[in-house]
């Protein structure tokens, strides 16, 4: 299924990549005069609304793909790497044990 969903979505983005390319600019800034390839109004709404509908498909398919990825994953907690230890004045903080880790992780070389 994830397969499938990724393909369906590198399609609708190279779809939606080509569409946008078509569209004409409004600016007139690349040097392409009056009269184009799409220059019609009928065409330009057929764009406009082709888009539409590419980005509704790439959004929801965007979401599917994190969904899926997400089925299969296993809950964690931020407080698995917390042990729990007892001292003799009584239990530390979680923030002290967090601490601890920290000073006892090795240091990350610099760059």
């Amino acid at each position: 299924m994830q397969t499938f969903l990724i393909t369906v979505h590198l399609l609708v983005v190279i779809a939606l990549v080509a569409v946008v390319l078509l569209q004409r600019s409004e600016g007139g800034a690349l040097g392409m005069g009056g009269g184009g390839f799409m220059s019609g109004r009928a065409q330009a709404n057929a764009l406009t609304r082709t888009t539409a509908v590419l980005a509704a498909l790439f959004f929801a398919t965007s979401l599917g793909l994190t969904l899926l990825a997400n089925i299969n994953r296993a809950p964690k907690s931020i407080f698995e790497g917390v042990k729990q230890e007892s001292t003799d004045k009584g239990s530390s903080s979680v923030l002290d044990q967090l601490k601890q880790i920290d000073q006892n992780a090795p240091a990350q070389p610099q760059k």
